[in-house]
């Protein structure tokens, strides 16, 4: 006999799949960006201007770090929306994207210009504004991570 679906898990589980699905599109559609001209300049100052990236940018240049960022930031979102196949790839690709996020949350120390000058308290620049966002997305990282690591041990 299945189990009836309360509301409460019926919204969970709804929650959950709306979550993995955004956050693996997020991934994808954002990784095939870094293969657009425009990308590579709109992520400039953040990669040269940070201590891990900026050795890559001397090494690799701007436009094969973007791609290089692209293909990670695309094979993360595939294996997150993996999952239904694959729990522990997508447990993988969920661990990943908390990473990146992380990383690019440090942004907010190492980039000039995050911070808006001249102001009593710490307000954010548009740029600040755009690495913002990445706290949800860390978060969204690591609920689908708890999810896919419960499926994985089935």
């Amino acid at each position: 006999m299945r189990k009836r679906c309360t509301p409460a898990t019926c919204l969970r589980t709804a929650g959950l799949s709306t979550l993995r699905a955004a956050l693996a599109l997020n991934l994808v559609w954002i990784g095939r960006l870094k293969f657009e001209d425009y990308e590579v300049e709109n992520i400039r100052a953040l990669v040269t201007s940070h201590p891990m990236f900026a050795p890559l940018v001397t090494k690799l240049g701007e436009q094969r770090l973007a791609r290089l960022i692209g293909v990670a930031e695309i094979a993360l979102g595939t294996l997150i929306a993996a999952k239904p196949l694959a729990p522990r790839a997508s447990a993988l690709g969920s661990l990943g994207a908390a990473g990146m996020f992380a990383t690019t949350l440090s942004f907010l120390a190492t980039t000039p210009g995050v911070w808006q000058e001249n102001h009593k308290a710490p307000k954010l620049s548009i740029v600040g504004q755009f690495l913002i966002k990445d706290t949800v997305l860390l978060g969204a990282a690591l609920v689908t991570l708890a999810d896919a690591l419960e499926d994985a041990r089935c």
